[in-house]
């Protein structure tokens, strides 16, 4: 998908054409049509489509090709790799979720193990009809290319659900994927739109990278959190120690906060390499001066640990479980 489509709709149309662009030698099809822009293919149905996509994915440069879906002839804007396709045409009405739903956030608390005082919440996006879970939501959406619409919107949602309800003063910790941040300055307009039309202070919110998608460009991700931290955004590396993030990445990045993986804190105040790994942690934070925030405390004893060897702030099940509002 080209970056320019990252926030666009998408719609099959019936009847409607499957655009084949460029020059793609194709066989047996009723009323192809061609020209200079590639290959139209009428069809009359979801399902006709799907059957000749699934048809044209069986060529051997099918990995190659690519497409949209038109209503009628005429230059395409935004193109797709095929299989791309494909599957935005298996999970249309998964992707009309997403399209056409303002979300909801719930709201995880966040405590500081310093003062045993409510620091933050996390806010975590639901679907407010309850029609499908997180988990399907953001698969389905990385499958399709719909990464940047749905992560956009979870922002916005977040943003605008904590105006009224969070404190001035208790920070909001959000998500975001940075692969779906092509270019900060541009994609991130709409968040800071959001800050300003439901007057939340920059300062209240920290903005935290989903590392499970792994860290591959350094340079671009410090970028974006540079623009973050222009705006007075704090900005936090999620899932630390989780296996793909390292010291040297930390050291890299300087967020303003690491939480660190659920994996690492688990039983943390019985298993000695886990206690070595957080005191390195809390020694190189304080040395960099990144707050820690310990994830996933399910047991007083883990709580008490974390404390014990100067970790900051905690979150977990033991703690408070997400919920509608805050408490």
């Amino acid at each position: 998908m080209s970056p320019c489509a990252c926030g666009v709709n998408f719609t099959i149309y019936t009847p409607g054409f499957l655009h084949i662009q460029g020059k793609v030698v194709l066989k047996g099809f009723n009323g192809l049509i061609e020209d200079s822009e590639g290959i139209y293919l009428p069809y009359n149905s979801k399902e006709e489509l799907e059957a000749i996509v699934r048809e044209i994915l069986t060529l051997p440069n099918a990995a190659e090709i690519k497409g949209s879906i038109l209503k009628s002839i005429q230059k395409t804007y935004h193109v797709y790799s095929l299989l791309e396709l494909a599957n935005r045409i298996t999970h249309h009405e998964v992707m009309t979720i997403i399209q056409e739903t303002e979300f909801n956030s719930i709201f995880q608390p966040i405590y500081s193990l310093e003062n045993d005082q409510l620091f933050a919440y996390e806010s975590l996006l639901r679907d407010p009809l309850a029609r499908i879970s997180p988990g399907e939501l953001f698969e389905t959406a990385q499958k399709t290319g719909m990464q940047s619409m749905l992560d956009q919107k979870a922002r916005q949602a977040a943003i605008k659900n904590r105006a009224g309800f969070v404190p001035s003063g208790i920070k909001s910790f959000i998500n975001f994927l940075p692969s779906t941040i092509y270019n900060p300055e541009f994609c991130l307009r709409h968040t800071f739109e959001a800050v300003k039309r439901y007057q939340v202070n920059p300062a209240d919110l920290v903005f935290e990278v989903v590392e499970t998608e792994k860290i591959h460009d350094i340079d671009h991700l410090k970028n974006i959190f540079t623009v973050y931290k222009r705006e007075g955004i704090g900005v936090a590396l999620d899932d630390f120690g989780s296996g793909f993030a390292t010291l040297d990445v930390l050291i890299k990045l300087a967020p303003n906060y690491v939480k660190i993986d659920r994996s690492k804190i688990d039983y943390c105040d019985q298993l000695i390499e886990k206690q070595q790994f957080l005191k390195q942690v809390v020694a190189l934070c304080k040395e960099l001066g990144i707050i820690t925030l310990a994830e996933g405390i399910e047991r007083k004893e883990e709580l008490q640990y974390c404390k014990q060897i100067g970790i900051s702030l905690a979150q977990g099940y033991y703690l408070g479980k997400p919920g509608n509002l805050p408490a």
